[in-house]
C-alpha cells in the first residue's frame, strides 16, 4: 500500500485528487493538509464527502512532521510555496508530485521573469521531471521529484507535439487559442470569477503574458529537432465550471490531407490509453470528469494551414488524474489505476 499526503488538499485540484486517491485501491492517504482549513473536517468542506472522507484537515506544521510516515507527497500549492517543503520531502526519501508551476521550468531565470518571484530550489530543477506523461512515462519512471504539467500545455503539448516532432509545422507560424472552465482560477474569493463576472460572457486574459507560454515553448521546442518554438498564445475564460479547449493553428511545411495527419497521431499515441483521436472534432463535455485527452484534426488546403483542438478537464488530465497516472508509473503499478473512468453525459 502506498502511503500519501496531500498539502493544498482544499483547492480545486486538491479536492479532485482526493476524490482519485481515496478510491484507488493501492493507496492509503496519510494526512489532508490545508492552509486555510486546517482544523475541519473534509467532508465539512466538500459535502460530497459525507460518509467518505472525514478525516480533519491538519496544518502545514503538522504535515511536515508527518513527511517520514508517507511514500509519497502530492503539493497543489500556488508557486513559490513548494520550495523548502519538497526539499524537505526529499531528504526524507519521500516522493514528491507537486501539482504547482515550481519545477516545471528547468530555467531559474526564465521562472523568475514568468512568476515574478525567486526560485529557492535552483539544485532541484536538474533532477525534475516534466510529468506530461504521454511524452516522458520512461524519465517518470525512476523520478523522485516530478513536475505536473499545467492544464493549457497539457491540452496543446498533446495537440501539437506530433506535427513538431515530424517537421510538419513552421515553428514561428504556432498560435494557440485557448478556453477554461472557471474552476482553473482556483477556489480563492476573486471578483473576476464571481458568477455575475462571468456568466454569460467570454473573455480573454493574460494576453501575450499568460504564464503557460514558456512551460509550453520549452517542451515544443524539445520534441522539435533543431528549432526554438515560440508561440502566440491567447487564454480565455468561459462560463463553465470544468474544461479546457486549446485550438492550435499553423502553417504545414508540405502538402498533407487531414486523414494522413489523423494516421500519423493515432500510431504517435498508439500505446496512450488516454490520449484518443477523433474523425470529428472534440467538445469538453466528452471528457468532463475523465482523465481523456480528445483530439480531432483538419487542414485548410486553402491558406495551407493544420488546426488542431484538443480537450481535456482541466481538473483530471490537466492536474490531479495525470498527477495519479505519473505516481502509477513512479510506483511500478498499471497506469491506468483508479483512472479508468468515462466521461458521464449529459
Amino acid at each position: 500500500m502506498i502511503k500519501a499526503g496531500i498539502i493544498g488538499a482544499t483547492g480545486y485540484a486538491g479536492e479532485q485528487l482526493a476524490w482519485f486517491l481515496y478510491k484507488h485501491p493501492d493507496v492509503s492517504v496519510e494526512f489532508y493538509a490545508s492552509h486555510n482549513y486546517a482544523g475541519m473536517t473534509y467532508n465539512e468542506i466538500y459535502n460530497n464527502f459525507n460518509g467518505y472522507i472525514e478525516d480533519v484537515c491538519v496544518n502545514m506544521e503538522t504535515a511536515i512532521s508527518k513527511l517520514s510516515s508517507i511514500n509519497v507527497l502530492f503539493t497543489a500549492m500556488p508557486h513559490g510555496k513548494t520550495f523548502k517543503i519538497a526539499e524537505k520531502a526529499l531528504s526524507l526519501g519521500v516522493k514528491v508530485i507537486d501539482l504547482g508551476a515550481d519545477f516545471r521550468l528547468k530555467s531559474k531565470d526564465e521562472y523568475e521573469e514568468w512568476y515574478k518571484v525567486k526560485h529557492e530550489s535552483v539544485d532541484l530543477l536538474a533532477s525534475a521531471v516534466y510529468g506530461l506523461t504521454e511524452l516522458n512515462r520512461e524519465s517518470i519512471k525512476g523520478c523522485n521529484l516530478l513536475a505536473n504539467p499545467g492544464c493549457y500545455p497539457t491540452a496543446t503539448i498533446l495537440g501539437l507535439t506530433p506535427l513538431v516532432k515530424n517537421n510538419l509545422i513552421q515553428p514561428s507560424s504556432i498560435i494557440v487559442d485557448a478556453k477554461s472552465g472557471v474552476s482553473g482560477a482556483g477556489r480563492s474569493a476573486s471578483i473576476a470569477s464571481l458568477f455575475t463576472e462571468c456568466n454569460e460572457s467570454i473573455k480573454a486574459y493574460a494576453v501575450a503574458s499568460h504564464r503557460h507560454t514558456p512551460e509550453i515553448e520549452q517542451e515544443l521546442s524539445k520534441a522539435s529537432i533543431g528549432n526554438d518554438i515560440k508561440i502566440c498564445f491567447t487564454p480565455h475564460l468561459v462560463p463553465m465550471n470544468r474544461g479546457i479547449l486549446s485550438t492550435c493553428y499553423g502553417s504545414l511545411t508540405k502538402a498533407v490531407t487531414a486523414k494522413e495527419l489523423i494516421a500519423l497521431y493515432r500510431e504517435f499515441y498508439k500505446d496512450d490509453c488516454f490520449v484518443k483521436i477523433l474523425d470529428g472534432l472534440p467538445e469538453t463535455r466528452w471528457v468532463r470528469g475523465s482523465n481523456l485527452c480528445h483530439i480531432g484534426i483538419k487542414v485548410d488546403a486553402r491558406t495551407n494551414r493544420v488546426i488542431v483542438i484538443s480537450a481535456i478537464d482541466n481538473l483530471i488530465k490537466g492536474a490531479a488524474g495525470q498527477a495519479v497516472q505519473n505516481m502509477n508509473i513512479m510506483f511500478g503499478i498499471k497506469e491506468t489505476t483508479g483512472l479508468d473512468i468515462i466521461s458521464m453525459a449529459p
